[in-house]
């Protein structure tokens, strides 16, 4: 597609988000596709100086520094630490804290860390991992602002059955706050047999990793999930970068948070596979698939398809998913985020007060209210004050869940509406969520 037919298409997409009442400003999106092209034709690192942040060019582009401070302090509490001689570490944002600049209503505080190991062995440097990760659980266990929720280590070595359900060999070990502090789990074999884990055993083979809190963030008024997905290499005397998990993860939508972090991220870039892009896209694609045709929601498809068409030339089509992010009505997707928030933390022994919960639930409500016109107000109103109500009287007794999943489901539904309405009036978007579905 050569310039004037880029330019006869990008008319005809902000044409059509103008019928949809989406406001897309041709000069700006001129201006941000000129930056991504400039952007592709460079090194793909950038570095701002005057901030000490770094990532992927394009990724830069999506990043305001406006929440640096908020992110550094969260970043305090879900980081790890280096260790001379043994661990180095480099904390980034990823997700769509990463794309401050046009996510007008990021969801989760997601975190992305790499995490090097230097020992002499593999099983050393396991070793060492479980030993770090327990550290940071029993230090950020809980306190006035935050709440561990929840840790992923370790691998199952067979298959089994948690809570009911079905989990397959080599499946991730998620580990609930009492499990934590008892360093062990038990599971049921696929014969029924109970099957104990212990933390020591977790760590002959670590998987993923990952950890979740629930922090009070008193700078904005409401709670946050501000999770941690580590990336663990082990580097061995003679240099050797293993990936704990069988797999190093490539940098296309991370934001670095020091720059003193640039030697290991750059010592680390070197071992990222050549096709680390189209191994990017091509799992993007299979969550956009999953997201449209089996566990439906089309705010984390939209998400998806615009990292997609960013990092593969579709410039026209992300410029405009771009403007989606900005809606009013995209503000449900971080509502239906913070209920989740909200029911993990209304556990016994919460250090999230009731005051903090139901400041959180009045905040919802107004964002709700905002937005929101008629029956579809009334309902998801109605069910946020059930919720509120709960909390007033603080039934640690009562369940939740069960009233927080309504209003999930509820807002996920609007939400549903709104994505799939405006990215299938765009042909070319539609045409490639259709061949993805196939």
């Amino acid at each position: 597609m050569n310039d004037q037919e880029k330019s006869k298409h990008l008319e005809q997409i902000i044409q059509s988000a103008q019928r949809l009442g989406i406001e897309l400003d041709q000069a700006e999106a001129l201006q941000w596709l000129a930056a991504v092209a400039i952007a592709q034709g460079e090194d793909d690192i950038s570095v701002d100086i005057k901030s000490g942040v770094f990532g992927h060019k394009v990724t830069m582009l999506d990043f305001s520094t406006k929440e640096l401070a908020h992110f550094r302090r969260i970043g305090a509490l879900v980081g790890f630490e280096d260790i001379p001689d043994e661990v180095e570490t480099a904390l980034a944002l990823s997700g769509s804290a990463a794309q401050s600049k046009i996510q007008k209503y990021p969801g989760d505080a997601d975190f992305f860390e790499r995490i090097n190991i230097l020992a002499h062995t593999k099983e050393k440097a396991c070793a060492i991992l479980a030993r770090v990760i327990k550290e940071k659980v029993y230090s950020t266990f809980k306190g006035p602002a935050y709440q561990l929720i929840e840790a992923k280590f370790g691998s199952y070595p067979q298959d089994v059955v948690v809570n009911g359900k079905h989990i397959g060999a080599n499946g991730p070990i998620s580990w609930n706050p009492e499990e934590l502090l008892a360093g062990e789990k038990v599971v049921e074999s696929e014969s029924g047999e109970p099957l104990r884990i212990t933390w020591e055993s977790a760590s002959l083979d670590p998987g993923w990793c990952k950890l979740d809190w629930v922090v009070a963030d008193a700078a904005h008024g409401h709670l946050v999930n501000a999770s941690n997905m580590l990336d663990v290499t082990w580097e061995s005397p003679q240099g050797d970068i293993v990936p704990l998990d069988g797999y190093l993860d490539p940098y296309f939508q991370e934001v670095y948070l020091e720059a003193e972090s640039i030697p290991l991220f750059s010592k680390l870039a070197k071992h990222v596979s050549s096709d680390a892009l189209d191994e990017y896209v091509t799992a993007l694609e299979k969550e956009v698939k999953k997201y449209i045709t089996k566990s439906i929601n089309y705010g984390k498809a939209a998400r998806r398809m615009y990292n997609i068409f960013r990092l593969t030339g579709e410039y026209e089509e992300a410029a405009y998913i771009r403007e989606l992010f900005d809606e009013p009505s995209t503000i449900l997707y971080q509502i239906w985020s913070l209920i989740r928030t909200m029911d993990d933390c209304f556990i016994e022994g919460k250090s999230i007060t009731i005051e903090q919960l139901l400041n959180h639930a009045d905040r919802l409500i107004m964002n709700v209210v905002d937005v929101l016109e008629g029956g579809e107000e009334t309902e998801v109103v109605r069910l946020l004050l059930r919720l509120r109500d709960i909390l007033s009287r603080e039934q640690t007794g009562q369940a939740l869940s069960p009233q927080a999943e309504a209003a999930r489901a509820e807002l996920i539904n609007i939400v549903n509406n709104f994505f799939y309405e405006k990215l299938t009036a765009i042909p070319t978007i539609k045409g490639y969520m259709d061949t993805v579905a196939k």
